[in-house]
């Protein structure tokens, strides 16, 4: 149960960081300096204070190579926002791309336990 919770957490803290990349692009869509700007911008670095704090404590339960084999989900997530909150195209190479990196994902994982 504790290995699933950890697992749990580190998609999680990955989920939150990619989020980081959202706040900076709408952060980026404003002018520079304008209150907006600054909104998206502080909410990034909130994010990615969050993040790094998490990160931390959860490489105390996971080893080193699991957690950055995970660190690439956030390519996954960074197509599905582009899709569903940009309205950027989603290629089936950019399909094909994210299953290898989920197989990449297993892989890593399966041969690190």
């Amino acid at each position: 149960m504790k290995l699933f919770k950890n697992y749990f957490c580190l998609q999680s803290i990955m989920f939150l960081y990619s989020l980081g990349g959202i706040c900076s692009k709408l952060a980026s869509s404003h002018p520079f300096l304008s209150p907006f700007f600054f909104f998206y911008y502080s909410l990034a670095l909130i994010i990615l204070g969050i993040y790094a704090i998490v990160w931390q404590q959860l490489l105390k339960n996971i080893s080193l190579i699991t957690a950055y084999a995970n660190k690439a989900v956030t390519v996954i997530w960074g197509l599905l926002w582009g899709k569903f909150i940009f309205g950027e195209s989603v290629t089936v190479c950019n399909i094909i791309g994210g299953l290898v990196i989920i197989c990449g994902i297993y892989f890593m994982v399966k041969s690190n336990e």
